[in-house]
């Protein structure tokens, strides 16, 4: 994932972007950028590593070293952006947030029609930004060029471009990332998380529309290509993504995961009764809290997150080394495990290497039984829109290789049963699921239930992962 931040100022707006973007820090652990542009000294920009330190400290030099009355900024899981671009539509500044599933396509489609070139990344990736900025210089003028990109790429992208004239955004065709704007005084911020300009003094005006492309100034918003009639917004922003104080679509996520726990609860009444409930930290918190809350079901803190240094740390691409430094987050609270029958819901189960071995240790600290409850239904397939996990495959998903169990030479089993939570096969998926990661009992939550828990349409919700519906 990727998070953004952009301010239009009658000001410098050095103090605005800096705080803006960091607060997009849970969006992203390797790359962060900023660029600026000041009439006097033009463009200028910093990136720098993440992985080992917070945005703050890595920025800090540039509060005082960069100025201007306008400024984008971004925190990625993958490439560096932003990224500063000299084409014939002038010089501008390019960030993105999405994924491209056609990147190979699109390269020798660009490369066989006008001389060009890409730098690589490490890992030999090509920059996403930078195959956007390419694309979008194909076409005669920004509007177009943007238009055309998310027209030709499989996947998603939201755009934002910065310009001496002011800054351009562009929502995903299909709305599955947002972008939010506030207003002030001074002038006006676009945002992926709406939270992130509340304590810096703007105010909420709106959110974009699916497709749609405004250009901000300190004077205005404006629109230059109205928004389009559908939307599939990620449902996993309210899961998973989001931060507590996030809403997206005028909808809360922290109260959307109450509202998920309660359903949960509800499904379980009279067929379970544990000592506690308690969530994985931190997005499974607030699904626990719902969960007792409609209960009555003690909610407890069997194991803290370790905060102080790795609030959200880097996580190393070698899965064992994820999975270690994921453990070593979580500190134990005895007193609250011992003899004791809990109750842990976590967001999701991907792998499941995680959650068994918060298990595991559960067990060895004196626990008596260990139920659990994802937040969401079971994931059948791999993202195509949002940089969800760093997995090449579905087979990576432990749903994927139980059914491959289950379905022996089939190479190609109906997946449509198994996302069918009143079916035999779906049932004997998570029996076998169950066993296998030594829970007590697991219950996913229901997609009808979760989709209710949000409270938008559900033609307004992307569900690709849970039922392969685009």
């Amino acid at each position: 994932m990727s998070g953004f931040f952009g301010v239009a100022s009658k000001e410098d707006c050095i103090f605005d972007l800096y705080f803006g973007t960091d607060y997009h820090s849970h969006l992203g652990t390797r790359r962060a950028g900023m660029a600026i542009y000041d009439n006097k000294d033009g463009f200028n920009r910093a990136i720098h590593n993440i992985e080992n330190a917070p945005f703050r400290t890595k920025f800090e030099k540039e509060l005082e070293r960069m100025h201007g009355y306008m400024g984008i900024g971004c925190i990625s899981d993958y490439e560096p952006q932003p990224l500063i671009i000299r084409s014939h539509h002038g010089t501008y500044s390019i960030m993105t947030v999405g994924k491209i599933n056609n990147t190979d396509d699109i390269v020798e489609k660009l490369l066989n029609s006008s001389p060009t070139h890409f730098l690589e990344m490490s890992g030999g990736d090509i920059n996403a930004t930078e195959l956007v900025a390419t694309i979008i210089n194909q076409k005669e003028n920004l509007i177009e060029g943007m238009q055309y990109a998310q027209e030709i790429i499989d996947g998603s992208m939201s755009i934002v471009i910065m310009t001496p004239k002011g800054i351009y955004a562009a929502r995903d065709k299909m709305g599955r990332t947002p972008i939010a704007v506030g207003q002030k005084e001074e002038g006006y911020c676009l945002a992926f998380e709406a939270f992130s300009y509340l304590n810096l003094g703007y105010t909420p005006l709106r959110e974009l529309g699916p497709g749609e492309i405004v250009i901000m100034t300190p004077e205005e918003v404006r629109t230059l290509s109205a928004p389009g009639s559908k939307m599939k917004i990620c449902t996993f922003l309210w899961i998973y993504y989001g931060y507590p104080s996030s809403s997206y679509e005028g909808i809360s996520v922290e109260k959307m995961r109450y509202n998920c726990g309660a359903a949960l609860a509800k499904r379980d009444a009279h067929s379970v009764r544990p000592d506690n409930v308690a969530g994985v930290p931190d997005s499974g918190i607030a699904h626990a809290v719902g969960y007792a809350n409609a209960s009555g079901i003690p909610y407890s803190r069997p194991f803290i997150k370790y905060t102080p240094t790795w609030p959200r740390s880097f996580m190393p691409t070698i899965q064992s080394k994820r999975n270690l430094i994921a453990k070593m987050k979580l500190i134990p609270v005895h007193d609250l495990i011992q003899d004791r029958s809990l109750l842990l819901i976590d967001d999701s189960i991907v792998r499941g290497t995680q959650l068994r071995e918060t298990t595991e240790f559960l067990y060895k600290s004196g626990a008596r039984e260990v139920h659990i409850r994802p937040a969401c239904p079971p994931l059948l397939y791999g993202c195509r829109y949002l940089n969800f996990s760093r997995s090449s495959s579905d087979m990576d998903l432990i749903t994927r290789r139980i059914i491959r169990e289950m379905e022996g030479d089939n190479k190609y089993p109906n997946l449509d049963v198994y996302a069918d939570p009143d079916s035999p096969q779906y049932q004997e998926m998570i029996d076998r699921i169950c066993k296998q990661l030594n829970f007590t009992t697991l219950r996913y939550h229901r997609l009808d239930d979760m989709i209710e828990s949000v409270g938008i349409d559900r033609d307004k919700l992307c569900t690709y992962c849970w039922d392969g519906k685009q």
